[in-house]
């Protein structure tokens, strides 16, 4: 049997899955009219599991896993990092700064686009979803230094 690229993605997504499921095991389901913390995480784990399962399924209409280039690894490993210092700034630096810096870095360091439009679509993106999620869904979000 040829390892193929679906294979290796349909596996991964299937130990994630599994891993959500773990680590989100001591929260409570609720019931389908009331739901607990533990809910979503589960359906999208069980999804995600089930999505992987198609992909290993269907894994012979890809590439073989050992023809593929990785000339994009350098750019999928920026924004992995980015990623990732968004989330540890996440809790010292606060939603809205947070995510107007991880939104400004994806677009003008890795997509490489002129930084004024890039700095008011990243504060217009940010701002539209506070707004959307403190005052619409009544949703706490991290606060920052500055209080907000």
């Amino acid at each position: 049997m040829t390892l193929r690229a679906d294979h290796v993605a349909g596996t991964f997504f299937i130990g994630l899955g599994l891993l959500v499921i773990a680590l989100s095991g001591d929260l409570p389901t609720g019931s389908l009219s009331m739901p607990g913390s533990g809910f979503l995480p589960k359906i999208v784990a069980v999804l995600t599991i089930f999505f992987g399962f198609v992909l290993v399924a269907r894994a012979k209409e890809t590439k073989a896993f050992a023809t593929l280039s990785w000339s994009d690894a350098k750019h999928a490993a920026l924004v992995v990092a980015i990623t990732a210092a968004a989330i540890a700034l996440f809790e010292p630096l606060g939603f809205l700064t947070t995510n107007v810096l991880l939104i400004f870095a994806l677009l003008a360091i890795i997509e490489r686009r002129r930084l004024l439009p890039t700095t008011i679509y990243s504060v217009g993106v940010v701002v539209t979803a506070y707004i959307l999620f403190v005052y619409v869904l009544k949703t706490p979000l991290e606060p920052g230094p500055l209080g907000f």
